[in-house]
């Protein structure tokens, strides 16, 4: 399983059909450790999160027959968004399985597309599972959120960007959930700036990478505790290879509070003008959080997306 030439060959594969999205200094956050921070902003990509490339990278990949088979996936709504799009572009059938409390914004966004939505469970790992066995029953082509190569090689893509965007910079901040997004964007920098430290931030509530890694195997929550990150929250499926990527090449581990997270969705309200969701200020929390320990370094924060309900973000506001 080689990630790198997986994300060499997203590159080209989704980049007519993905933003190359911007990156912008954060003055206000440079100021406050004494440094540089800049903010990559994915809340910008289509369909509102980085999503939208690895779901792209997996559907154009697929096999005639497996295309004509239809598509089967589960998601907490922004890797249902990406898929959703991404099998109108392949001009592919899918049913898309979300958990009985996925985002209300989500669920009106995909209302937008053509792709059949059903629910099941109260958190993504116990949707996936069922979705995946749904797939596996009905022979149809199941598209994992996050554990494939090709899933990682589209968001890996951010990590060649970045490399492009910006000379150099210590530390790379990343929302983690299954582990596509980190495990894509660090095989990249790594392999091109292995000094380039990568953390892994989480919300308090769903920490389960944290706890895995911590335990040197997959472990989870007794029972689904609500976030603000609910784009970043649930467990790893067992065997997920998301997993011993994150444990070789991610420095180390953050966690925040749910009201550490909301002063990260005021910051970027307040300071900067951008909606973002829970699962993006996760990183802003996680910086100021830990200011001390980036004093006078050059770190990117990854705002990973923007697909927040309105309702709720006023309330935080």
């Amino acid at each position: 399983m080689d990630i790198l030439s997986e994300i060499l060959a997203a590159e080209q594969r989704i980049r007519p059909n993905i933003l190359k999205t911007p990156v912008i200094e954060s003055r206000e956050l440079s100021n406050l450790i004494n440094g540089k921070v800049w903010l990559k902003l994915e809340n910008e990509q289509y369909t509102g999160s980085f999503k939208a490339r690895g779901s792209l990278n997996k559907i154009l990949s697929l096999s005639e027959e497996e295309k004509s088979s239809g598509v089967v996936t589960a998601s907490t709504g922004n890797h249902a968004l990406g898929c959703a799009r991404a099998l109108e572009i392949a001009e592919v059938k899918g049913t898309i399985f979300l958990p009985h409390n996925a985002s209300k914004a989500k669920i009106k966004a995909l209302s937008n597309y053509t792709a059949e939505l059903q629910f099941y469970g109260e958190d993504s790992l116990s949707t996936e599972l069922y979705a995946k066995e749904f797939a596996r029953q009905e022979n149809r082509t199941w598209v994992s959120p996050y554990n494939d190569p090709q899933i990682i090689g589209g968001q890996g893509t951010i990590g060649l960007e970045l490399a492009e965007q910006l000379p150099e910079f210590d530390y790379a901040l990343i929302t983690v959930g299954g582990g596509g997004l980190i495990s894509g964007i660090a095989t990249y920098l790594k392999a091109k700036r292995p000094n380039t430290k990568i953390i892994s931030c989480q919300p308090e509530n769903s920490p389960e990478m944290a706890l895995s890694v911590k335990a040197g195997k997959i472990v989870g929550l007794d029972q689904y505790i609500e976030t603000l990150s609910d784009g970043s929250a649930g467990g790893i499926e067992e065997g997920s290879i998301t997993f011993p990527i994150c444990q070789k090449i991610v420095d180390d581990y953050l966690l925040v509070s749910e009201e550490e997270i909301a002063e990260g969705l005021k910051f970027a309200a307040h300071q900067h003008h951008k909606i973002i969701e829970g699962a993006a200020a996760v990183t802003i929390a996680a910086l100021k959080k830990n200011k001390e320990r980036f004093e006078g370094a050059k770190v990117v924060l990854l705002l990973c997306g923007a697909n927040i309900d309105i309702e709720k973000l006023k309330k935080i506001i």
